[in-house]
């Protein structure tokens, strides 16, 4: 992972029966699910700005763009380590980078960035992040 003026933190997962595709490891999808899990936990553990404080304010994060290298396979219950930080953020939205450790090998299985905006749920337009949440990310 880059290193970048922000914090990186860390959620450890499992590799359940239900990730597996047809060639016994886990299915690509899965690699986005274990990202949005893992920034979902962070959210309220570490900056202390919860998806349901965004949801009841009327705002929401949504993926824009998204790349990913998968560079090893994972199987099933495999022990990983998702570690997600900001590269960038701005008025209009922020860069999380990521990557996914496998426990087991000690090696990274896949690692990329999201891009995400924020939007106005009612309308479902984007609109701008302001001061107050750039600074409470910016740790």
């Amino acid at each position: 992972m880059e290193k970048t003026a922000y914090s990186v933190f860390e959620t450890e997962l499992k590799v359940r029966p239900d990730d597996i595709d047809m060639f016994n490891h886990v299915h690509n999808s899965k690699y986005f699910d274990y990202v949005l899990a893992a920034r979902y936990d962070q959210m309220e553990l570490f900056y202390k700005m919860p998806m349901e404080s965004f949801l009841k304010s009327g705002l929401g994060w949504v993926v824009r763009t998204a790349m990913v290298e998968f560079k090893r396979p994972l199987i099933l219950g495999d022990q990983i380590k998702v570690r997600t930080g900001i590269l960038t953020i701005n008025e209009k939205g922020c860069r999380v980078q990521f990557e996914i450790e496998n426990i087991r090998t000690g090696k990274i299985a896949s690692d990329g960035w999201f891009d995400y905006v924020m939007i106005d749920i009612s309308t479902g337009k984007g609109c701008k992040v302001d001061e107050d949440m750039i600074k409470a990310y910016s740790i």
